[in-house]
């Protein structure tokens, strides 16, 4: 069985109660999953016309991860549809990519899925926070009226608990041109052959959604893999990733108009990477070749 352990816990302030973000931020560099921990009230966060006061707990899957310049770390939940607690589904179909950063500050992406129309007016909307929900706190509103709205935020759940499953192993690293650099590709290839789970640290993939106004981080990228081939011959290992949701690298992590998008990755072991995009406005694909430095973790 998987192990997780509280890696870091902040109060409804978010002030650091217990662990640290030195210790979140080592753990997701060693590739390790992320849920996160936290408890609210029904009618405060879910619904404030109702009596209900009862509490819920809610752990999150965070299946997309960052860690910017070695020292920060964000999560995205990449697999989400809005739920209506606790009936059924949001009104419209649709992607919660819900991101938040290591101090509690959060954000959501929401493209639609559901092909109804929608402008092209892009910028900043007005800004406000519902009178009824006083703990939440708007920061900005994106792209209102889109097929791909976002905003930051900051909601103060009564306590923050980032739980890490730090169980993963590092077999390769490449430089973007495919040079090892330590471990090997028979050992992956050798895990991989006995039916081991496979995730990826790629280096520096969101550096084509920095404006030119903007200073390029160094950033790390996790994405579990799926299925997996070896060319035996070309001795040439591939794999496709599980969705992936890319935001501009920064400190915080923060969405903005026209600075993420989704999609999936083929990764190979020479270093060469295909993003197939998905334009969140359009929802029209793409395919984008590039060459990065990659990490290769087995479970």
């Amino acid at each position: 069985m998987l192990t997780w352990r509280c890696a870091l816990e902040l109060d409804s302030q978010r002030h650091v109660s217990s662990g640290s973000t030195t210790n979140l931020t080592n753990a997701i560099g060693r590739a390790a999953d992320l849920r996160i921990y936290t408890e609210f009230l029904h009618n405060e966060h879910i619904d404030v016309h109702s009596s209900s006061a009862e509490r819920i707990r809610e752990v999150a899957e965070f299946g997309v991860t960052y860690r910017i310049e070695d020292q920060w770390t964000a999560g995205i939940m990449s697999l989400r549809q809005p739920i209506e607690l606790p009936v059924g589904f949001g009104p419209r179909s649709s992607m919660s990519f819900f991101l938040y950063n290591q101090d509690g500050t959060q954000a959501i992406a929401r493209p639609f899925l559901d092909g109804a129309p929608s402008e092209m007016r892009f910028g900043t909307s007005p800004v406000s926070s519902p009178a009824t929900m006083p703990r939440y706190h708007a920061f900005d509103n994106w792209d209102q009226g889109t097929n791909a709205p976002s905003h930051n935020f900051v909601y103060d759940f009564d306590c923050f608990r980032f739980c890490v499953s730090d169980s993963w192993q590092e077999v390769l690293r490449h430089s973007a041109s495919g040079e090892v650099l330590s471990g090997s590709l028979a050992e992956l290839v050798e895990a991989f052959s006995s039916g081991c789970a496979i995730k990826l640290g790629i280096d520096n993939l969101c550096v084509d959604l920095v404006r030119e106004s903007q200073l390029a981080v160094n950033h790390e990228v996790f994405i579990q893999g799926g299925s997996a081939y070896y060319y035996t011959e070309q001795k040439l290992f591939i794999i496709g990733s599980h969705p992936l949701v890319r935001v501009c690298p920064s400190v915080p992590m923060r969405y903005a108009s026209g600075n993420w998008d989704f999609g999936w990755l083929m990764i190979r072991s020479d270093g060469r990477i295909v993003y197939r995009r998905c334009d969140p406005y359009s929802l029209r694909f793409s395919d984008h070749i590039t060459q990065n430095a990659v990490r290769w973790f087995v479970r």
